[in-house]
Order: structure tokens, then C-alpha cells, then sequence
């Protein structure tokens, strides 16, 4: 059996394969609330025989969320939403579910990207952004406020408060969004970062927050369910964050319990080879994600990673674990509806239970 498709543990999660549905903002939330857009989508996903389905960054309060489309998880409202979605995709697949929770920062109140994806002005109705430091994204946008050390702990409970709603409608994974310039990740870089207190300075209150929101994530979810972070492993930019402090972070977070880490980037392959330090020295269960678009891409075979991610790929083509299962000789879940679709030279392709 090819190793891509062996089963492997997330904590106390048991997945049975090792093909991951990563996050990916849909921009298409009404007020928070998920729509019949999520479902359909959602829906082709569930049924692409990946072992697990992350749903795409969620905000935990208003303030925190990328643009006024975007997925929350913040009240009763959102999650009644929310549950609906969940209850459908699993009435029709045994994949396990997982959600992202987020909060973008000063990276918050911006159009989606079709409409050019630009801070959006107050009286267009943009809100105040919260950061770190009172440090713009770019030369176009508002300088954000920066958190007191009471709205952090409020911000810290709001995370608590949106993992507890997502074990209530069935989700089998929690992921924190600690990567791409959002907001842990600006409290992670020390070029978002300028506090002088104990969230700033040195690597290790820089690192505090997202330490402290997965340890209370931790805490307050049942073992059941396996809980993860987000990284981006490097800004790219010398005297931001870096390999080096990813493997720090990862070495913090297995000490904590965490159950995997999902290492970012771009290009084909590009994450692979931080991906594999990281698994390399912390041993966390680590994925990795960043264009990769072929199966015989050995990723796990070589050690490099416990699992690919896959997001721009799987929107291209919802079904690439069933043709990377073609090609490497596997079995993947396939719902009776689908069994006569089997291609005669792959016959078996479809594990009938």
C-alpha cells in the first residue's frame, strides 16, 4: 500500500489516510453565517475520499475577521449556521472535520480578493483593526490599534468560546491559525511586533500568545478531539520570522500537547523541505502544504512530512485523491452512488463498506 494512503493518528484522532483538505477562505458568509454556498462546497470536498476536511479560517469575533464575507464562529446566530452545514456534509461522508480558528489583525476589514481585496474605509463600512503594534500592513491602510493586555485575555476567551461551538455541532479538529501575517502570526514576527511587555521583545513572549490560546484550547476540548496550529515557517525578509524560531515554536507547542503542526508556503513542493526540519526536530506530526499537485511527489515516503495539505489543488480538482489513489494502487472511501464511475483498469479503486 502506498504510504500515502496508511492511516495515521492525530492524537486520538484516527484518520485513514494521510490527505488533508487544507483551509481555504471562501469569502461567502453572510455576516458571519455560512451559506448554501458552503454547503455545496463543502459537499464536493466531503465526498474526494481526503481522510480529513478543514474548513477555511474562521473568525472568533467580529473585529477579527478578513473581510465582512468571511466565515465566524463568535454567537449563537453563526453557529446555528454553522451546524446546519456540518450536519449535511456528514449525513453524506465519514470524513473527519476540522476548523481553523482565526483572527486576521490588521490584516482584517478588506474586500474579498474579486474586489481587489483593499482596506476598506470607514465609511464604507470598515471597522477599527486590532495588532500587536500600532503598525499598518501597507502604506494604503489604517494604522491598526494596539490590544491592551485585558483585551488579549478577552481575545484568549473568544477563542475558547468558538472551539467549545465548533465541538457542539460535530467537528472532529480544531486548527489555530497562527500563519500568514494574521494576527498570532503578527504577534510571532518580531517586524509586527514592537511591545514592550511580556508579548514582546524576546522570542519567548513573542511566542507567548499562541502558547496561551492553544493551551486554553487544550484544556477546555475533550481529548476526542485532536487540536493543531498553523504556521508559516518564514517571512522571508531578514530579521523577521524564521526557520529557526519555527522549529522553537514547534519544540513549545509538542511540550504543550499539541497533537500536529501544518507548515506553509508557496511554490511546488516549496514548504517540503521546512516542513521536514521541523518534523525533524520537534517531532510533532507535521503536515505539509504548498502546490503539491502530483502523488508520486514522496513526501512521506522520504520522511519529509505525516501528510500533505492540499488547497488550490483540491479546488482544481475535488477528486485528486480518488486519481492519486488511481495511480499509486490504493483504495479510497466512495459513496455507493459513485461505485459505477470505476474505470475499468482501476477496478477495487472504491473501498465498498
Amino acid at each position: 500500500m502506498s504510504q500515502l494512503f496508511s492511516p495515521i493518528a492525530l492524537g486520538n484522532l484516527e484518520l485513514e489516510n494521510r490527505i488533508v483538505i487544507a483551509p481555504m477562505c471562501q469569502y461567502s458568509a453572510d455576516e458571519g453565517e455560512a451559506t448554501s454556498w458552503h454547503t455545496v462546497h463543502l459537499g464536493h470536498l466531503a465526498l474526494s475520499g481526503a481522510a480529513l476536511l478543514i474548513l477555511e479560517a474562521t473568525a472568533v469575533n467580529p473585529v477579527g475577521h478578513i473581510s465582512p464575507q468571511d466565515l465566524g464562529l463568535w454567537d449563537d446566530r453563526t453557529e446555528q449556521a454553522l451546524a446546519v452545514v456540518v450536519d449535511t456534509v456528514k449525513k453524506h461522508s465519514p470524513i473527519a472535520l476540522g476548523i481553523q480558528l482565526a483572527h486576521a489583525g490588521r490584516k482584517a476589514s478588506t474586500q474579498p480578493p474579486w474586489s481587489g481585496g483593499g482596506a476598506i474605509a470607514a465609511e464604507k463600512g470598515g471597522w477599527e483593526t486590532v495588532a500587536p503594534s500600532a503598525l499598518a500592513y501597507d502604506d494604503a491602510s489604517p494604522a491598526p490599534r494596539a490590544l491592551s493586555l485585558d483585551e488579549i485575555a478577552a481575545l484568549i476567551d473568544d477563542f475558547v468560546t468558538a472551539a467549545r461551538r465548533a465541538q457542539r455541532i460535530g467537528f472532529n479538529l480544531i486548527e489555530l491559525h497562527a500563519a500568514h501575517g494574521y494576527l498570532l502570526h503578527q504577534f510571532l514576527s518580531p517586524l509586527t511586533n514592537q511591545r514592550e511587555d511580556r508579548y514582546g521583545g524576546s522570542l519567548e513572549n513573542r511566542m507567548r500568545l499562541t502558547l496561551e490560546v492553544f493551551q486554553a484550547l487544550r484544556q477546555a476540548l475533550p481529548l476526542t478531539m485532536a487540536v493543531g496550529v498553523h504556521i508559516s515557517a518564514s517571512d522571508w525578509v531578514d530579521g523577521g520570522w524564521d526557520e529557526a524560531q519555527s522549529g522553537a515554536l514547534g519544540q513549545a507547542l509538542k511540550a504543550a500537547g499539541c497533537d500536529y503542526i501544518h507548515v506553509s508556503s508557496g511554490g511546488p513542493g516549496y514548504q517540503v523541505p521546512f516542513a521536514r526540519r521541523i518534523r525533524q526536530e520537534t517531532g510533532l506530526t507535521t503536515f505539509a502544504v504548498g502546490m503539491i499537485t502530483e502523488p508520486e511527489q514522496a513526501i512521506i515516503a522520504n520522511g519529509d512530512a505525516d501528510a500533505i495539505a492540499l488547497a488550490r489543488g483540491a479546488l482544481y480538482d475535488p477528486r485528486w485523491p480518488w486519481h492519486a489513489a488511481a495511480k499509486l494502487g490504493a483504495q479510497v472511501q466512495g459513496q455507493k452512488q459513485y461505485w459505477r464511475c470505476e474505470p475499468h483498469e482501476v477496478k477495487g479503486l472504491f473501498r465498498r463498506t
